[in-house]
């Protein structure tokens, strides 16, 4: 090496690359999380839909049935 030429520390820059690489990580381990609980409340919501629609349907065929052995009833007598 010469007197004129400056000497470079490249052991810094990776270390700096590395841990900003390690910040991003856990920031993307965080957001994948998040999104993942999103999708679990997603599917837990629709899942309570789906129960109460189910749950109108047998109300509304129980009703169903009740008007029609009334209207039965009433064309018999």
């Amino acid at each position: 090496m010469s007197a004129d030429q400056p000497t470079t520390d490249f052991t810094a820059t990776p270390i700096l690359n590395r841990s900003r690489d390690m910040h991003l990580l856990h920031e993307a381990l965080a957001r994948a999380q998040m999104e993942e609980r999103l999708r679990e409340a997603d599917l837990q919501r629709r899942a309570v839909h789906v129960r109460a629609a189910q749950k109108m349907k047998r109300r509304a065929e129980m009703a169903s049935l009740r008007a029609r052995r009334a209207l039965a009833l009433a064309v018999m007598q």
